[in-house]
């Protein structure tokens, strides 16, 4: 029998793992998440934000783990008959859910989102590389020994690293298997789930909370009449639940991931991080990235950036002007914003203001955040009735509270410390 380890975790209490699973988070990438915080500098606003990406990945592994076995437990006859899983079958896919979900965040930059603007374009596209593309090239290039060549791998399930590489990155090499990607990255996914509850947990808020085990009983999969595919999905009477998870989201956003000043530590500390990425390159600051996540090399040195180098770096004084800000706590001060969703005379007023203080403004802010969206992501609710057999029908069909949600466009102007007082005048004047 495999020996299993218990990590006990202020969220969902004990995590279990196996030996295979306890081997991969003692790896030294999986360590380095333990020096990448969850929400940047955060902790500036609200003290209690120090936890790490490490925790959460625990905790997404846990959750991910969770939904399969309600699955396998509420819908056994649909896996078998509808998508031909034997037991085996369904214990390969739930460890290759289960260690997918454990490394989703392996390739967060530093801070994790705020140096993503630092990330270099991807070749022959105007679209830049995300952390998951750096999460599946660490898997495939730092973990493949860790991953492939495990006993307990190797004797039960063959999974490979590009197996890994395929749920992360929504391969159509997935076929039926785009159900686990769905627990992994949708609108009703354990990422979300765990860090809505995590984030919660550690600023002392109450926003981000939702009845996750009614979630979890209500959580459930059929078939996607226009795809043909099996998607995840949420029985009828589990619709205010899923309701709850995207108003906690939305609550989250608007009161803690937008906050004025957090943005304000966004991006110093994406300066801060951009000073640093340049100081040995003779290039204009546009041009300073990490290095593309195209080979073993590059994913080496850029594994080699966390948290601890960052701020050791802020701390000698070799990160510029925003790290000396941001050691001084003298951040850049937000002066106007506009409602969460402005209308014509606040967008008007902006652009006034923007236009008369373009001597002394630093940066601005906006954000174009839709909370639920309609398209082939709307969540889906399985309807039974017994006249004519299970049909699915669309969370946005049912719910006014969701078909009510707006998009937030805010926009926020910002100038330095010294110059808030001659902003704030001129504002008056105008």
């Amino acid at each position: 029998m495999d020996k299993l380890y218990e990590i006990r975790d202020p969220v969902h209490g004990f995590i279990v793992l196996n030996e295979w699973e306890w081997d991969i988070i003692n790896h030294p990438i999986f360590q380095r998440l333990r020096r990448i915080r969850q929400l940047g500098l955060t902790d500036m606003v609200y003290p209690g934000a120090m936890h790490t990406r490490f925790e959460h990945s625990l905790g997404v592994m846990h959750i991910a783990s969770r939904m399969f076995e309600e699955i396998e437990s509420r819908r056994k006859d649909f896996l078998e008959n509808a998508m031909g899983y034997n037991e085996e079958g369904l214990k390969r896919d739930k460890y290759l859910l289960r260690i997918a979900s454990l490394l989703h965040d392996i390739g967060h930059a530093p801070f994790s989102h705020v140096a993503e603007t630092l990330m270099p374009q991807k070749p022959n596209s105007t679209k830049k590389f995300e952390h998951e593309d750096y999460s599946a090239a660490s898997i495939v290039y730092k973990l493949k020994d860790v991953i492939e060549d495990h006993p307990i791998n190797q004797t039960n399930y063959n999974i490979t690293v590009y197996d890994i590489e395929n749920i992360l990155m929504g391969s159509p090499q997935l076929k039926n298997r785009i159900l686990w990607r769905d627990i992994l990255s949708s609108q009703l996914d354990a990422d979300r789930a765990d860090y809505l509850l995590r984030d919660s947990y550690h600023i002392g808020v109450e926003y981000g909370k939702y009845d996750l085990n009614r979630l979890l009983k209500t959580i459930t999969v059929a078939i996607d009449p226009e795809t043909e595919q099996p998607r995840l999905a949420v029985q009828l009477d589990g619709v205010h639940t899923a309701e709850a998870l995207i108003i906690a989201r939305y609550m989250m956003f608007t009161q803690v991931y937008f906050h004025h000043t957090r943005r304000a530590y966004d991006y110093h500390m994406g300066m801060a991080i951009q000073h640093q990425l340049g100081k040995k390159k003779q290039t204009t600051p546009e041009s300073v990235t990490f290095p593309p996540p195209t080979n073993r090399n590059n994913v080496k040195k850029y594994l080699e950036w966390n948290d601890c180098k960052v701020m050791g770096s802020i701390n000698d004084g070799k990160s510029g002007e925003h790290g000396e800000i941001i050691k001084k706590r003298n951040h850049y001060r937000c002066i106007f914003e506009t409602k969460e969703v402005p209308d014509q005379n606040d967008l008007e007023r902006y652009e006034n203001i923007y236009n008369n203080l373009k001597d002394i403004l630093t940066f601005t802010d906006s954000t174009t955040n839709i909370w639920y969206k309609f398209d082939d992501k709307d969540i889906k609710i399985l309807e039974q009735e017994n006249t004519t057999g299970e049909k699915l029908i669309l969370l946005s069909q049912l719910s006014s509270v969701v078909r009510g949600l707006n998009t937030v466009n805010q926009k926020r102007i910002y100038v330095p410390y010294e110059e808030r007082r001659k902003a704030q005048e001129r504002i008056k004047g105008i």
